[in-house]
């Protein structure tokens, strides 16, 4: 697979998903502006990410634990942090991948990778702060295993923007609670910070998969999930309405979300 063209955006998200550097993982710099794109750019489709010597990968990562110790909320941070690594690089995979669609989808794409890095400095200062350090726990690559199977622009943000990242707006505020409840006012702030910022996130999904498919229907949403993806995955407990119409989901959408029963074979959780 040729590597990209220096200097260019595709270039940046090449060396971003490539890198093992824990230090450009979590501090990239940005592309140049104004952003130079590669003519007539092929398909790249990498199959793994640069995994940084600090960060244990594993089949199967720990539950996340009770959260009155600082060392229980540390390492679910750390799993948000990793969350937002793998959501990043996998942002930079999606232009290397699809370099046929508009500018203005690539372009969103880039700031929405750059969001997720900004986030992860907001957990890796949190783990900091509660006595620990990045790559103290061990880290589950479930994103990876999943997301690159999907087919065209409109499943990946089926799979990102109107899954993972909407059901990450009700995991921060179940974990905003959590952690408010253990008297980690700053933890839960962070969490309530990332899930505001979701939003715009969500939004982006939706505008896109209406427009590489006509309409944001729940039967095209479920069939663009590659399987043995779920709507299952894609949500919390209890969904928050306000915030998935913020985000450009309709109620409809959201009536057939919260009453989606999975078959008894069905199998896509990530166990994290």
């Amino acid at each position: 697979m040729k590597v990209p063209e220096a200097g260019t955006v595709e270039r940046w998200a090449w060396d971003y998903v490539s890198t093992t550097s824990l230090d450009v993982k979590l501090a990239p710099e940005p592309p140049s502006s104004p952003r130079r794109w590669e003519e007539g750019a092929p398909v790249r489709r990498l199959e793994a990410p640069g995994r940084p010597p600090e960060l244990v990968v594993t089949e199967r990562a720990d539950k996340t634990r009770g959260l009155r110790a600082p060392s229980g909320r540390a390492r679910a941070l750390h799993t948000f942090l990793h969350h937002e690594l793998q959501a990043a690089e996998l942002m930079a995979w999606a232009i290397l991948a699809f370099p046929d669609t508009p500018v203005d989808f690539r372009e969103g794409l880039l700031r929405i990778a750059l969001d997720e890095v900004r986030h992860m400095r907001l957990y890796a200062e949190q783990i900091r702060r509660l006595g620990h350090r990045v790559g103290e726990f061990p880290v589950r690559d479930w994103f990876w295993t999943r997301i690159p199977t999907c087919r065209d622009p409109a499943s990946f943000v089926a799979v990102m923007g109107l899954g993972l990242e909407s059901a990450n707006l009700e995991h921060t505020a179940t974990f905003a609670a959590r952690f408010r409840e253990a008297g980690d006012e700053e933890g839960a702030r962070v969490q309530e910070i990332v899930g505001l910022e979701e939003i715009a996130h969500v939004r982006f999904g939706v505008r896109w998969f209406e427009h590489f498919t006509g309409a944001l229907d729940f039967a095209a949403w479920t069939r663009a999930l590659p399987a043995p993806l779920t709507p299952l995955l894609m949500r919390g407990r209890p969904l928050r309405r306000d915030a998935r119409r913020r985000a450009g989901q309709p109620e409809r959408f959201l009536d057939e979300l919260e009453a989606w029963q999975p078959e008894p074979t069905d199998d896509a959780q990530p166990g994290s």
